[in-house]
Parts: structure tokens; sequence; C-alpha cells
């Protein structure tokens, strides 16, 4: 464990932890994959172990009635089928698990506007506590946007723990390379992750999702394996300027942006081949990614590259070729790079069960450190749990 630097940490850590539990965490991202799940013990404060994970895909026609709702709000048509097939297979990879004392559900997040209707993650964890006969924590985020944040990315205060467990002595930087990127600048130097300059955390902008859409409507694949069709490709750098220019640049951090945001860019490599195409739009996350970078308050020492995005050997090229820094996979410090998300909402079920924040100005610009999500017990049944 890393002991505090002089004048930084401390500051702000609320009392001793209580004892550690193992959490489940599952999540189900923006790249419309499949339900991640994993186990972590963790008081909250701590990444004490890691434990099993196991991963559930969505078929084809599962991925469709999710996908049919995405941008819809609550009582919208189709909102209720993608619920159904969400509660579904969160049921069915979470049922496979012993000896789980919580469970941190995301849901599935169909739209996010938090300037406006705010956030929706659909999925109801009520119902998967009386299910499963676990507390569960779930809509880790709209308490985040009703104070005025962002809801996203709610990743970095994980991050901040995963920093310290790994021995990281200077700011590093994370990067989750899903449907959107999104960022996390961390001084593990400070112990707690809402202290002021422990944290800053932003979406980049697109990253899996328009090489997904592409593939899926020009040749009706779901991914570009690898990043096979991109590397045989030439990006168009007038595209890779002309998404620059998109107004989400222009913002400064703490910011977050739909999956959708972007999807004009499906349009911007209409007249490409499709292996320019790809190239383009793997370039286009990677310039996004270091026009990020250039908010960080202070150099890195390098990258960790989490998400299927770190499989695309075209995107992970394009980092190489746009930082400074090493670029590499999570898994060069020991972390698993596909279900980090996962273990991340077990680390923040504890924390809320606990009464902690799980995000703060310098993650989502939340005015103050706030704790999210609801409790849901079982009531038909006893709970296993302990919280």
């Amino acid at each position: 464990m890393l002991k505090s630097a002089p004048g930084i940490a401390g500051a702000g850590v609320k009392g001793k932890s209580a004892a550690p539990i193992w959490a489940l965490g599952a999540m189900s991202g923006t790249s419309l994959d499949g339900v991640d799940a994993a186990m972590v013990l963790t008081d909250g404060h701590e990444v004490l172990d890691f434990g099993p994970t196991a991963f559930r895909p969505y078929s084809a026609a599962e991925r469709e009635v999710i996908r049919a709702a995405l941008g819809c709000w609550p009582g919208d048509p189709g909102v209720d089928a993608a619920a159904e097939v969400v509660e579904a297979a969160h049921l069915e990879v979470l049922s496979r698990f012993q000896g789980v004392d919580l469970v941190g559900f995301h849901g599935q997040t169909l739209a996010h506007d938090p300037r406006g209707r705010g956030t929706h993650q659909t999925g109801d964890g009520a119902l998967l506590a009386e299910a499963l006969g676990l507390p569960v924590v779930w809509d880790f985020r709209s308490a985040d946007v009703k104070l005025g944040g962002q809801g996203a990315p709610l990743v970095p205060f994980f991050h901040h723990a995963l920093a310290r467990r790994i021995g990281q002595a200077s700011p590093v930087a994370f990067l989750n390379l899903g449907g959107v990127g999104n960022l996390t600048w961390v001084d593990p130097r400070f112990v707690d992750p809402a202290a002021a300059g422990a944290l800053l955390a932003f979406d980049t902008g697109p990253a899996n999702a328009p090489i997904d859409d592409l593939l899926l409507a020009r040749r009706g694949h779901a991914l570009d394996e690898g990043g096979a069709l991109a590397l045989t490709g030439r990006a168009d750098q007038q595209v890779v300027e002309a998404l620059l220019n998109h107004r989400h640049f222009a913002r400064m951090p703490p910011k977050s942006v739909d999956r959708n945001a972007f999807h004009v860019l499906l349009d911007m490599v209409q007249p490409l081949s499709d292996a320019d195409a790809a190239a383009t739009l793997a370039a286009c996350a990677a310039a996004a990614v270091a026009r990020g970078a250039e908010h960080f308050p202070s150099p890195i020492s390098h990258l960790l590259v989490s998400g299927g995005g770190r499989h695309n050997a075209a995107i992970m090229g394009e980092l190489a070729g746009r930082l400074a820094v090493p670029v590499v996979a999570v898994e060069t410090a020991g972390l698993n790079g596909d279900m980090l998300e996962a273990q991340a909402f077990a680390f923040l079920a504890v924390r809320v069960a606990r009464g902690l924040p799980t995000s703060a100005p310098g993650t989502t610009g939340v005015p103050a450190a706030v704790g999210g999500g609801q409790l849901s017990r079982p009531e038909t049944r006893s709970s296993m749990g302990r919280v």
C-alpha cells in the first residue's frame, strides 16, 4: 500500500473502513456485446482481491431489441422490451456466482443527456434483488445528474483504488475504450479520491461505437475484430480534423457524451471504402483521446487502456503515434481489461452501501462529492448478503 505524500493525502477520508466484503458487479456497456460480471473483495476504500468473472453475450436478436431502444426514455416504445432483455441476461449471469454479499447493477444506458432530460439506464435493480435474494445497488448516475453533475464517467474512483493497489507512485491515466471513450487522470498520492486534485475524468468522444455501427451496416458484423479491416485502410485526415471541430472538444472537462452523439461520422465516411472508413474511425477515436490528454493537470508516466478497443490494433497504433507516453493494455499492470468496469461497479456498490461518495467535482463536475445509487433489499426472502 502506498504511503501518503507529504501535504497531500488523508484530507477528507471518513474514519476507519468497515470489514471488507465480496461484491459482485455487472456492466452492460454501449458496445452492446453482452454482460460482464466480476467479484471484488473490498471495504469501499481499497481493492483487496479479485474474484471470479463471467461474460454473457447478447444474441443478435437481443442486441437488436436493445439497439432499437437507444436514445429512448422511460415510457417510450421499445424500452420495456429492452429492459426485459437486460434483466433476463443479468439474472442469468449473476446467478452463476456464490459467496456474494452485495451486487452492483449498472443496467444498460439507453440515453444520456445530463443537461437536458437526464440519464436513463434501463433495468430494475429491485427486481434483481428479489430474484437473487441479495441486496442490489443500482441507478448509480441519477443523483449525480440531479445535483448538476454529468453522471459520467463513474469508474474514476475505482481507477484511483487500482492505481494505489498496483503501487503507482506518480500520476497515471486510465483509458476505457468502449462505445464511447473515457479518460481518468489519477494522482495516487492522494488517499481520498474525492479530494481536490486527486482525479480528473471525462468522456473523450467516439471510440468503438461508430466502428461497430459501420461494420454492422456495411458487412453485417458486430465489430472490426482486432482492427483487421482498419489496418488495411488509410485514414482520411480531413474527417479526423472535422471531428475535432465538434462542440464537445471545445468544452472543458469534466464532460460526458451520449453514445450516438457522433453518429454523423458515419455520414462523413460514407464515400470511403470499407477499409478506409474503418481506418478513419479508428483514427478519430485516437485523435479524441489525444485532444483530451491536453487537459491533464500534470504529465503522466503511461496510459493504461481497458475495454474492447484495446484489442483494436488500429486504434492502439494511432494512440501510440499521437501520445508522447507509453500506451499499454491494463494487463501489463496485472489487471483485467475486459472486466474492469464490472469490477468497478462492485467496488462502487460497496461505497454506496456504506455512505461513501462515488463522484466528485473532478470526475463529473458535480458541485460537491456525492454518493449515487439506490440500495434494494429482497423483501420476499431473506438476504444472504452483508453490507
